[in-house]
């Protein structure tokens, strides 16, 4: 008779930095004015890839017909990105990002934490295509957006149905921080000092 084996701490939702990345999505200068919460998402981000750059997890850049939508928005720092890759593909995963996925974190990569836009469509459509790869998924809801509130939510709500950890920037940042020894706890606990913006999750419940 098999033997069941207790879930590993990855399984369940823990994030070993060491085979962790942080894919930011399309977050583009012409969807300023036409997705919801734009500014309070962008803020968030910010926030979560500067903890990231400062625990050093690794992070990549998809940007959708960029000639058309424009590139990642200023206020995302980019420049310490792994790489910046432009797509007409929905999903995040086209070739030069499935190269990526060979060679992040030594070849080990567990876990992608998942931000940006849209949620009912590219967020969705690359969490797909990592899951069926085998690696664990953490969606970041309150940097994640959608131009209508009810795409948004139902797609939360469908991410976490196949198996995605829906999670919010500060949680993310301490589960990869796991204690308060962490040589970058202070950094990154100035960084939460300020709460994150409210992005109208509540809806959800």
């Amino acid at each position: 008779m098999a033997e069941n084996f207790p879930p590993s701490r990855v399984e369940l939702g823990a994030l070993d930095k060491k085979r962790t990345a942080l894919f930011l999505c399309d977050i583009q200068e012409k969807y300023k004015d036409v997705m919801h919460r734009f500014p309070e998402v962008v803020a968030n981000t910010k926030k979560l890839v500067q903890g990231c750059i400062h625990m050093q997890v690794p992070y990549v850049v998809s940007e959708q017909s960029p000639a058309v939508l424009g590139r990642t928005v200023k206020e995302i720092e980019t420049y310490e990105a792994v790489a910046v890759v432009s797509k007409f593909k929905f999903s995040m995963i086209v070739p030069e990002m499935e190269q990526h996925l060979e060679t992040l974190c030594d070849g080990s990569l567990a876990s992608v934490i998942l931000c940006g836009m849209e949620t009912h469509i590219e967020i969705e459509q690359t969490a797909i295509d990592l899951l069926s790869r085998g690696i664990q998924v953490h969606i970041v809801a309150d940097c994640c957006t959608t131009r209508s509130i009810d795409d948004r939510n139902l797609a939360l709500q469908r991410l976490s149905q196949i198996g995605c950890f829906i999670c919010t920037c500060e949680n993310v940042l301490f589960k990869l921080l796991e204690s308060k020894e962490h040589p970058k706890f202070r950094v990154v606990a100035q960084l939460v000092k300020r709460v994150s913006q409210s992005n109208a999750l509540s809806a959800l419940f």
